[in-house]
C-alpha cells in the first residue's frame, strides 16, 4: 500500500511539470509536431510500395534519414554548446518543413518518383542531425536538475501519442483523402514548434570560455571525457544495439504487413499505433519509478525484453498477435531509452551537455541508420522473418553480455527517473 501511495505521489509530482508555462507549451508543441512527423512516417515507405520500391530500397530511405547522423550529430553536438539552440532549432526545422512540401508538390503534380523521396529524406537526416542535439538539450535547460528525468519521461509520453496519433490519423487520410494529406498535416506541423523555438523557450548563452585542452577540440574532450565513464559506455551501447538490431522491426513493419500478413495501410497504421501506445504506457510507468531505482538496471533489463519481442514478432504467423508484440515493444523500448538517456544526462557537466547528447543521438539514430541498411539487404536475401530473427538474437546474446556489466558497477547516477 505504501508502495502504491509512492508511485502516485511521485506521478502527480511529475505531472506538474506540464503546468509549467515553459514546459507544457514545449510539450504541446512538440506533440503536434510529431503527430505530423509519425503521419508521414505511416505514409512515405506505404508510398514507396505502391511506387514498386523494394524492401532494400525502403531500408535505404530509413537509412537516408538517419545516415548523417554519423557525420554531423556530434557537430550538432558543439553546436548545441556555442550557440543560441532556439535560433538552431528554428532554422533547421525550416529547413525540413520544406521537404513534406515538394513531396505535396510532386505528387500534385504527378512527378513523384522513389529516389527523389530518397532524397529529400537525407535532407531531413542533414537538418535532424544539426539540430537534434539541440533539441534533446532543451528539457535540462527548462527545468531543475533533480527533475530532468521526469521531464525525460514526460517527454517521451507525448512523443508515444504522437506514435499513437500519428498513425491513426495516417490510415484514416489514406483510405479516405489520400496520401498526400498525411505530407500536408505534416507540413503544417512545424509551425507551433518553430513558433515555441523562438519565443517560449529561454535564450541559451553559452559560456564565452570553454575548457579546453592543449591541442585538443572540444568535440574530442567531451567524446573521450563521456566515453571514460563506464556508466555511459554502457548505456550507449546497449542502445546502439537495440537501434542497430531491434529498431528495424518497425521500419519494415509494412514489409511484414503485407508480405506475411496480405494487410493494408489501415493494418500498417493500426500496429505503429500499438507500438505508441506501449510508448504511452513505458513512459507514464517511468513517471511513477522512486529516484531510488538505478536507470541502468532499468535499461539493461528492458533492451533484453526488447531483442526477445522482436524475435517472437519473428516467428509469429498471426495477425492478431502483432499489435501487442509491438505494443511490448514500445514498452521496453521507451523504458530501456529514457533510463539510458538519463544515465547519459545525469553524469556530464552543463557545458558539454549538447556535445554529450549528440553521442546518445549518434547511438539511436546511427545505429537505426546502419541496421535499416543492413537488415534491409538480409529481408531482400532471407525474408522479413528471416532477417528479424537474426537481430533479434543477436541483440539477445549482446544485451546479456551488456547486462553483466551493469551489475559490477558501484557508481551511484546523480539523476534518475
Amino acid at each position: 500500500m505504501v508502495t502504491v501511495r509512492l508511485a502516485t505521489d511521485n506521478f502527480r509530482e511529475s505531472l506538474h511539470l506540464l503546468t509549467t508555462r515553459r514546459f507544457g507549451t514545449f510539450w504541446i508543441a512538440s506533440l503536434l509536431s510529431n503527430i505530423g512527423t509519425w503521419a508521414q512516417q505511416v505514409a512515405e515507405p506505404w508510398l514507396l510500395l505502391t511506387l514498386g520500391a523494394s524492401p532494400l530500397l525502403i531500408g535505404l530511405d530509413s537509412f537516408a534519414m538517419d545516415a548523417p547522423v554519423w557525420l554531423l550529430t556530434l557537430t550538432g553536438g558543439a553546436l548545441a554548446d556555442r550557440a543560441d539552440r532556439r535560433r538552431v532549432i528554428s532554422i533547421f526545422q525550416t529547413i525540413q518543413m520544406l521537404c513534406p512540401m515538394a513531396i505535396v508538390v510532386l505528387l500534385l503534380t504527378h512527378r513523384i518518383h522513389p529516389w527523389t523521396i530518397v532524397a529529400l529524406s537525407v535532407v531531413v537526416g542533414l537538418t535532424d542531425a544539426l539540430s537534434m542535439p539541440s533539441f534533446q538539450s532543451i528539457v535540462p535547460s527548462i527545468v531543475a536538475r533533480e527533475d530532468v528525468g521526469r521531464g525525460l519521461a514526460l517527454n517521451s509520453t507525448q512523443f508515444s501519442l504522437s506514435r499513437i496519433f500519428g498513425p491513426a490519423i495516417a490510415g484514416a487520410l489514406i483510405s479516405t483523402v489520400g496520401i498526400t494529406a498525411c505530407f500536408v498535416v505534416n507540413a503544417a506541423s512545424y509551425v507551433p514548434f518553430i513558433g515555441v523555438a523562438l519565443w517560449i523557450l529561454p535564450r541559451w548563452t553559452p559560456d564565452r570560455v570553454f575548457p579546453q585542452r592543449s591541442g585538443s577540440n572540444p568535440i574530442g574532450i567531451a567524446l573521450r571525457d563521456a566515453l571514460r565513464q563506464a556508466d555511459v559506455r554502457g548505456a550507449l551501447m546497449s542502445v546502439f544495439v537495440s537501434a542497430l538490431l531491434c529498431m528495424p522491426l518497425l521500419t519494415f513493419a509494412p514489409v511484414l504487413v503485407q508480405a506475411v500478413f496480405r494487410g493494408n495501410a489501415l493494418h500498417f497504421s493500426a500496429a505503429l499505433a500499438a507500438f505508441g501506445v506501449g510508448g504511452l504506457i513505458g513512459g507514464m510507468g517511468l513517471l511513477g519509478v522512486p529516484r531510488s531505482v538505478d536507470p541502468r538496471r532499468l535499461t539493461s533489463a528492458f533492451a533484453q525484453a526488447l531483442a526477445v519481442l522482436v524475435i517472437a514478432a519473428a516467428v509469429n504467423r498471426w495477425w492478431w498477435a502483432l499489435p501487442p508484440l509491438l505494443l511490448l515493444a514500445g514498452i521496453s523500448m521507451t523504458i530501456s531509452n529514457i533510463s539510458a538517456n538519463t544515465v547519459v544526462q545525469g553524469t556530464v557537466a552543463p557545458h558539454t551537455l549538447g556535445r554529450t547528447v549528440s553521442l546518445y543521438m549518434l547511438a539511436i539514430r546511427g545505429g537505426g541508420a546502419l541496421g535499416a541498411v543492413i537488415t534491409g539487404a538480409a529481408v531482400t536475401s532471407f525474408g522479413v522473418q528471416r532477417a528479424l530473427l537474426i537481430n533479434g538474437s543477436l541483440a539477445v546474446a549482446i544485451q546479456a553480455i551488456l547486462g553483466r556489466n551493469v551489475g559490477r558497477s558501484r557508481a551511484r547516477i546523480d539523476v534518475s527517473v
